[in-house]
């Protein structure tokens, strides 16, 4: 098991549009056999600022969801009309520590 943290930083008024497509992302995550579960938190000092905590069965499931068209066309949908800037990714444990560098992007372990 790995736990992958993804950090947003969505644009003002643009909430509600980045709720709704994590929606929609989430539906599909389910349907993947490397998938566990994962949860949609927000900062309650800081409007716009998410984070989306993803349990997945292995590390290699996480990396090919990465890699997959749907997500690209996810994150290039967000990039030019809801985030402020690239999501950064960290990957919690011990599983961080043997992950292949590269993988995520901005990727840091966090123990």
């Amino acid at each position: 098991m790995v736990t992958i943290g993804m950090n947003y930083e969505v644009r003002e008024g643009k909430a509600e549009a980045f709720e709704r497509k994590f929606a929609l992302v989430l539906e599909a995550m389910r349907t993947l056999p490397t998938h566990a579960r994962t949860e949609l938190f927000t900062s309650v000092g800081a409007p716009g600022r998410y984070l989306i905590v993803s349990e997945w069965y292995s590390r290699e499931g996480f990396d090919a969801f990465v890699a997959s068209e749907a997500f690209h066309r996810v994150t290039d949908w967000g990039a030019s009309a809801i985030l402020v800037s690239r999501p950064r990714h960290e990957v919690y444990g011990d599983a961080a520590l043997s992950a292949p560098a590269g993988r995520c992007p901005v990727a840091r372990a966090v123990r």
